[in-house]
């Protein structure tokens, strides 16, 4: 198992929509879960969403329930974050990680295994 690779972000203005894409590596069996976490200049990563991969069952951050969805495309073994009605609080470095073993501490950044190499977003109001 390799980290993941990121792709999309970029800028954007309040309240458009962006979407991030995370290529794992392997196969999906290799994995329990696929999250995206985000961390802003001063403060600490903090958890935005994940996907449990069998059964496909997101969790999500409360500060983007009913904006941002998880998704994932087992075609392509490719996670997706679709961000919309982004606001200028939601700018960051997003990364995605996985997940190979069970717990139930799915939000935390120390629960998961590979990191992606970042990727900006950014939000002009």
């Amino acid at each position: 198992q390799v980290p993941p690779v990121q792709s999309g972000g970029g800028l954007v203005q309040a309240g458009g929509s962006l979407r991030l894409s995370c290529a794992a590596s392997g196969r999906a069996s290799d994995y329990y879960a696929v999250g995206w976490f985000r961390q802003a200049p001063g403060r600490e990563r903090e958890f935005v969403a994940t996907i449990i991969l069998r059964g496909r069952v997101p969790y999500y951050a409360d500060s983007v329930t009913g904006r941002f969805i998880i998704s994932k495309d087992n075609a392509k073994n490719t996670i997706y974050l679709q961000m919309n009605s982004l606001k200028p609080e939601d700018a960051a470095m997003y990364y995605c990680a996985t997940k190979v073993g069970y717990s139930s501490d799915i939000e935390y950044v120390g629960a998961y295994d590979y990191w992606g190499q970042g990727t900006q977003v950014t939000v002009s109001s």
